[in-house]
């Protein structure tokens, strides 16, 4: 068992391109021995944002703090605390954080193979 608070976990930068102000965090993984799933966490800062990509497995994500929308092949969605959104295997989407003073924050569980 592994119990954790997401203010431990150490942030790593995004370096994908296209990515902008957003911070990623892993607080259960495959490094814990999950068998099927992992949990990752991204910060967004003000303005920023993830890439604009797709990929071959589902998202499943929470959004704990902050709002923003999540852009997709038919256009921009608001999200905000307490949303679940679900990103399906190979949908176009990147998640911006509209406000000027508010960081966005969301859980993410992905395929651990994709973590």
């Amino acid at each position: 068992m592994k119990i954790t608070n997401l203010d431990l976990e150490p942030k790593s930068v995004m370096t994908a391109e296209g990515a902008a102000g957003a911070w990623k965090q892993v607080p259960i993984g495959a490094a814990d021995g999950t068998p099927a799933y992992s949990v990752r966490a991204f910060t967004l800062e003000p303005q920023g944002h993830s890439p604009y990509h797709r990929h071959p497995y589902e998202h499943l994500n929470y959004i704990i703090r902050g709002s923003g929308v999540i852009v997709g092949e038919s256009g921009e969605r608001p999200i905000r605390e307490g949303d679940f959104v679900l990103v399906a295997p190979n949908e176009l989407h990147q998640y911006r954080n509209t406000s000027d003073d508010r960081p966005l924050v969301f859980l993410c569980a992905v395929p651990k193979a994709y973590e």
